[in-house]
């Protein structure tokens, strides 16, 4: 069919953009899927309460914080900071947890928010320390500013499409359907956490990966990660979604072949419990 040959053709074209890129995604998917263990404890008390350092690194990280199933380690990284300010521990105990919450997703906004609130119930004090704490933490942290070293750019905010998806995103035109040409691609970059809601197409997409990190699924599958170099092909009917990781901006081109009579549906949103159990 003419418009299925367009779609390919132009896809491969910009493919050959950043096709060097593929090589490395394979090896980054693993690197991003392995979970470091945990050996504070023995590091710091090893020699000296060796007891208290194998309790510490085998039972609260080794099995209590392992069990995402029941909580995940973001919401338990919030709820260990929460009681951390509460008590007044302001130490490198503190400095080490904001580092994990980091490390399990959350942002410098929440982060920034959750401590605000928690100043009103535990004391503007200790806001501050745990600010103190937070800023150096967090000061590397890009999340809040839209990125410009992409590869092309993020484009203007997606406020056409605000309503279906969950955080900010940001779109680029390069080419929008006509009535004599209904090819369209565009460059969507989402915000660290970003996703749209669960939606079907009613003619074939494509989305290839230009940067960062972020997830595809379709419904009944499970979640696949996605790197610079990836590609998906949605196809027709099919219901998914697709954003960025948590702790990182991604971008993606979306080419597509939409005639006045193609359209989507737009669903739910993808809810934060779905959301935070990607790994």
């Amino acid at each position: 069919m003419k418009t299925k040959k367009q779609i390919i053709t132009l896809a491969l074209a910009i493919m050959a953009l950043f096709g060097a890129l593929t090589s490395l995604s394979a090896q980054e998917t693993a690197a991003a899927g392995e979970k470091k263990k945990v050996t504070d404890g023995r590091d710091y008390l090893g020699n000296f309460a060796p007891k208290f350092a194998e309790i510490n690194d085998d039972i609260l990280f080794g099995q209590i914080w392992s069990r995402e199933k029941e909580l995940s380690a973001r919401d338990r990284s919030l709820i260990t900071v929460a009681a951390l300010m509460g008590s007044g521990i302001t130490d490198q105990s503190l400095r080490g947890h904001l580092q994990k919450a980091k490390e399990n997703g959350v942002t410098k906004q929440e982060m920034v928010e959750v401590i605000t609130q928690l100043a009103f119930y535990t004391g503007w004090p200790k806001g501050w320390a745990v600010f103190a704490q937070a800023m150096e933490v967090y000061k590397d942290d890009v999340s809040g500013s839209v990125p410009s070293e992409t590869m092309f750019g993020p484009g203007e905010p997606n406020t056409a499409y605000a309503d279906y998806f969950t955080g900010k995103s940001y779109v680029k035109s390069f080419f929008s359907p006509t009535e004599k040409n209904p090819m369209s691609v565009d460059n969507v970059t989402f915000e660290p956490g970003c996703r749209n809601n669960w939606h079907i197409h009613s003619s074939e997409q494509i989305l290839l990966v230009t940067d960062g990190k972020g997830w595809y699924q379709e419904e009944g599958k499970d979640p696949q990660p996605l790197l610079p170099g990836d590609v998906v092909t949605v196809r027709p009917g099919v219901k998914h979604w697709h954003g960025a990781a948590h702790d990182s901006w991604f971008s993606h081109l979306s080419v597509g072949y939409y005639t006045p009579k193609d359209k989507t549906d737009w669903m739910e949103p993808v809810s934060d419990k779905e959301y935070s159990g990607l790994d």
